[in-house]
């Protein structure tokens, strides 16, 4: 197994070489990541060049339209999925909004969806909505000492009526990876479907959606070093299901059933940046010469082995603080590098504390309001929030090590 090329990483984002960052070590990287320069370099050659209706027969149109359509290609194929079970909306939480209105009228009165107290609210609430359409709504919850979801307690809640389940593949503030794989195989085995929320977890290396099974999996390309947008996987048997929800006349195309709205062309376009930055690592590192996903798969593997070098410190210095309750596992291999921390005090405050030693970070309840009351944390006081990606150097740890020493 190769080791991650740190210099050779952080070259590929030009936020790093920026004068108004340096000294800043940036530890908010589950609110959003830092772009790598593939797709600032397709969003600035699209608005330069390309900045017209796409489709059209005329060669600047056309361009367009074949960026847009390689980004589709290219992503889905990292994915493990077909080129037309990948839709691009605004936001997972408007994707997921989407998906709910589709399983609104697909459902029947008295059949049953499956939420967590564990999500972000962006997959909580939409389908906790559609109670008022007379679905049952059944929550899994979390253990509330250590936020862990038991794929256990998920099969006491399955009946024949359930129709969905819908879980995080990793949570944005318990930070424990979930078996998407085992608790997808109960699910379908009851006869449900399954909604993965991967926003958490895209980020520290894209998933091979097909491998793991869902029928639904949703991630921010904004979180994944590209620009804001929804990346959602339906496939193909529950996409064909459920009602359109676009213009009646883009109904028989997979893409665009639930993308009411009129898509970002640019930044569509520019997402096959995402892709080049995977070949980028995968070449530098010789990685698999052929294979999308299996170039993706190695790459996965290089961040995951970076991060849960990077983690596994910061955990040992937390966990047995008086003052600081660590939320979720302490081991590294079981969880994203997305740390949030319960203290005696506010955790915005000391965010801007942390700040004064240039390190960048948040406090709040992140849309996570349902987990934190459920393990008996005051959304009003938040958790502090120190997440980073593959991107992050060993100074970096250092330097946000020496800062939580002198603030806590």
């Amino acid at each position: 197994m190769s080791t991650l090329d740190i210099d050779f990483v952080r070259a590929q984002f030009p936020a790093f070489a920026a004068p108004t960052l340096q000294g800043q070590a940036f530890f908010e990287n589950a609110g959003g990541s830092y772009t790598c320069k593939p797709v600032i370099d397709r969003l600035t050659r699209f608005y330069t060049q390309r900045k017209v209706q796409p489709y059209s027969p005329y060669e600047a149109s056309r361009l367009g339209g074949e960026e847009m359509d390689e980004a589709r290609a290219r992503m889905a194929a990292l994915l493990g999925v077909a080129t037309d079970e990948l839709s691009f909306g605004p936001s997972t939480t408007q994707n997921t909004y989407v998906l709910a209105q589709a399983f609104r009228g697909w459902l029947q009165p008295g059949e049953a969806i499956v939420v967590t107290n564990q999500d972000h609210e962006a997959n909580s609430g939409p389908w906790r909505r559609l109670a008022g359409d007379g679905i049952e709504i059944r929550e899994w919850k979390i253990d509330p000492d250590t936020g862990a979801l038991d794929p256990l307690d998920l099969e006491e809640l399955l009946d024949e009526r359930v129709r969905l389940v819908c879980f995080p593949h990793c949570s944005n503030v318990v930070g424990e990876i979930n078996p998407v794989t085992e608790i997808t195989a109960i699910a379908h085995a009851a006869g449900a479907f399954v909604c993965v929320d991967g926003v958490s977890y895209a980020p520290h290396g894209f998933p091979n959606v097909g491998d793991l099974g869902p029928d639904v999996y949703l991630f921010s390309s904004y979180k994944t070093y590209g620009p804001h947008q929804g990346c959602m996987v339906i496939r193909r048997n529950l996409g064909e299901l459920l009602p359109n929800q676009a213009h009646f006349f883009n109904g028989d195309v997979l893409y665009k059933r639930f993308t009411p709205a009129g898509p970002d062309h640019a930044q569509i376009a520019a997402s096959a940046g995402m892709a080049d930055y995977v070949d980028l690592l995968c070449d530098h590192h010789g990685g698999p010469t052929s294979g999308a996903a299996e170039r993706g798969a190695f790459v996965h593997d290089l961040m995951r082995a970076h991060e849960v070098k990077l983690l596994q410190p910061l955990l040992d210095a937390v966990k047995d603080r008086n003052e600081v309750r660590l939320i979720g596992p302490s081991d590294a291999n079981r969880r994203a590098s997305t740390v949030a921390l319960s203290l005696s005090q506010p955790a915005e405050p000391v965010a801007a504390e942390l700040a004064k030693f240039g390190i960048m970070a948040g406090g709040g309840d992140f849309y996570a309001v349902r987990p934190l009351q459920a393990m008996g944390v005051n959304p009003e006081k938040g958790v502090l929030r120190l997440s980073f990606t593959h991107y992050t150097s060993e100074a970096e740890m250092d330097q946000l090590l020496g800062a939580l020493d002198r603030v806590l």
